[in-house]
């Protein structure tokens, strides 16, 4: 893998703020990968996509893009790269298939995006007013408006908020899908369960700075606890007792334990991502 994104020391303000929104971050991405931009909300996620997809300009220190100056880049630009803003915009009294159509009109090649309706579930609705549409199905379309350019780079917000498990998997399965054919995509999301699922790697910004970046095995390991628990039946009642990890193999009491004992249920003291988010930004996770 190369690497695809190269962010030092990055810095920008907006017009009337009087202090940096983003505060000097630095980070890679690899191409090929997941890669989660997490934090709460006015953490400066969204800035920092705006900055990456050329929406905003006026930072200073340095993005490349290749290994070149994300500013040296003309319209082409736009060209390899695709963009989901959580909330869609749509024309709402056109159908699905005049909305694609519009927007697949902007570029030089697309998808078959009939097929991704299909694949998504809304190819029986597409020629149904997208102002008809319920939240999901419109997020659907979202979805497949942002990979009509089949874009080597991805930037989706909330993508699976408001879907139903069901429809959720399908747009991670493709997500995953376009990862293993060597796509970028960076994704920024309040899901937890989506960052475990689909990151490579992430980054948790807080107040315009990086307060931490490492895969989510990594950042289990580090905050998790090393012990398991183990619940078990004594005589009538439910019991728990608690071991540590280290030298558990040869633990007497453990072995004792899950030798005799009626077991019910074995866990580990690994940490969920949301506790994770909580740890690292020092706030909850819908602030």
């Amino acid at each position: 893998m190369s690497t695809i994104f190269q962010v030092k020391d990055l810095c920008f303000k907006y017009p009337h703020s009087t202090e940096n929104t983003i505060k000097s971050i630095s980070f890679s991405v690899e191409s090929g990968t997941i890669f989660g931009l997490l934090g709460p909300s006015g953490a400066g996620k969204s800035t920092t996509q705006k900055l990456l997809t050329k929406l905003l300009t006026g930072y200073t220190g340095s993005i490349l893009y290749k290994g070149q100056d994300l500013s040296s880049y003309n319209k082409s630009y736009y060209e390899n790269v695709g963009v989901g803003f959580e909330m869609p915009v749509h024309f709402n009294k056109l159908t699905a298939m005049e909305n694609l159509k519009y927007f697949a009109g902007l570029y030089q090649k697309t998808i078959d995006y009939e097929a991704l309706l299909k694949r998504v579930g809304l190819y029986d609705a597409r020629n149904q007013a997208v102002g008809e549409f319920s939240k999901g199905m419109k997020i659907r379309l979202n979805f497949v408006r942002a990979l009509l350019n089949d874009p080597d780079v991805l930037f989706l917000d909330e993508p699976t908020n408001g879907l139903d498990p069901k429809n959720a998997k399908i747009v991670k399965d493709i997500l995953i899908e376009l990862k293993n054919q060597g796509k970028t995509i960076f994704i920024s999301t309040h899901l937890m369960g989506d960052v475990e699922q689909l990151c490579d790697q992430v980054v948790f910004i807080t107040k315009g700075k990086i307060s931490d970046v490492a895969t989510p095995r990594e950042l289990k390991l580090k905050y998790g606890k090393k012990e398991v628990y183990v619940e078990y039946l004594n005589g009538h009642s439910r019991e728990k007792q608690t071991f540590s990890l280290d030298s558990i193999g040869v633990n007497p009491d453990f072995l004792t334990l899950i030798k005799n004992a009626p077991i019910e249920t074995i866990h580990s003291g690994e940490t969920s991502m949301e506790d994770i988010f909580i740890k690292v930004t020092g706030e909850a996770k819908y602030e």
